[in-house]
């Protein structure tokens, strides 16, 4: 049986997010900084709502990486039927062979893991929302300058599809967030999904995303070393979208990424994140449904404010808002 046939069979089971699965998953994700076990409080949705969600993501992803790397997003049918639009992302130019070798493959996995999802959810299966890079990133960039913070604004004109090591910056971003979410939802899987072999597909996609963004940081990093952040700004950018982050998603999920330019004491109180973003026991962070739609629409309120509030619909990437049942902020 192969991964998608395993996935389906669980897709009419309705308690992957119930209270007695949230429960049973407290154990297994969360670990605070004295050790105490916690869990974002969650809504109880079925596989195909948590699936769409996932699908609403790797759209975003999959549209954004091909653009960069070829100029054209997702095929009619791996966008499904009346699929909405998508605003801006061009081919990015003056890239190396080995940056285009990059740029393929990563959109080539996006491509494939929306490919995947759609599968395994069949007729269920969502079609890709609208969604706007242009004003999604116009957005993070106004907002992310917005935070007080000691950091280089990032540039008014910024583009992600302007140059390559712009676009770092936003594949950073979205990489984050998607390590971030499918860490939030794989460990709440009951016994019956994993075997099934739901976990295993979950933490393959999870996977992936990881290896993603730890090229992505290594070259923000490794650029920055050898060229000096005066130079080179783009990790300090990065900070910048980071903060955005955490204050979107209202917890602490970020960690500097530009934390190499203070050295810790002691290797055994390092307190930044270089590589990877982790809470004081190594523990890479999570954000459940609601911190992720926060960051994708990129907006705290319906009426404004300084915290994530309930009833947030649209905004930022996907102006129109995720398709599917989760799509509205609970808190």
């Amino acid at each position: 049986m192969n991964t998608n046939e395993l996935i389906r069979n669980t897709l009419s089971r309705r308690t992957f997010l119930s209270g007695a699965g949230t429960a049973a998953a407290a154990t297994l994700i969360g670990c605070a900084d004295n050790g105490t076990i916690t869990l974002p409080a969650v809504t109880s949705f079925t596989d195909n709502d948590i699936l769409n969600f996932a699908l609403n993501l790797e759209y975003a992803e999959a549209e954004f990486y091909m653009r960069a790397a070829t100029g054209s997003g997702l095929s009619a049918a791996d966008a499904g039927t009346g699929a909405g639009t998508v605003t801006g992302g061009t081919k990015i130019p003056n890239v190396t062979p080995a940056q285009q070798n990059f740029l393929n493959e990563i959109a080539y996995t996006e491509q494939q893991h929306v490919r995947l999802l759609r599968s395994a959810l069949g007729s269920a299966a969502v079609s890709r929302p609208n969604i706007d890079l242009t004003g999604g990133f116009a957005g993070v960039v106004t907002a992310a300058n917005s935070i007080s913070s000691s950091l280089p604004s990032i540039p008014t004109t910024f583009s992600p599809f302007a140059n390559f090591d712009s676009f770092l910056i936003g594949a950073e971003n979205f990489e984050d967030v998607g390590a971030t979410a499918y860490n939030g939802a794989a460990p709440l899987l009951s016994p019956a999904a994993i075997a099934a072999g739901l976990l295993a597909a979950a933490a393959g996609i999870m996977a992936a995303e990881a290896y993603h963004a730890g090229y992505l940081r290594t070259q923000l990093i490794g650029n920055a070393i050898t060229q000096g952040t005066t130079a080179y700004p783009y990790p300090l950018y990065a900070n910048r979208v980071g903060l955005l982050r955490q204050a979107l998603s209202g917890a602490t999920t970020e960690t500097p990424l530009a934390g190499f330019l203070a050295a810790p004491a002691t290797i055994a109180n390092v307190g930044i994140s270089t590589i990877v973003p982790a809470d004081s026991n190594a523990i890479a962070f999570h954000r459940n449904t609601d911190q992720v739609l926060h960051i994708a629409y990129g907006t705290f309120s319906t009426t404004g404010g300084t915290t994530p509030a309930a009833g947030v619909a649209q905004g930022g990437f996907f102006p129109n808002g995720f398709n599917g049942n989760i799509k509205v902020t609970q808190s």
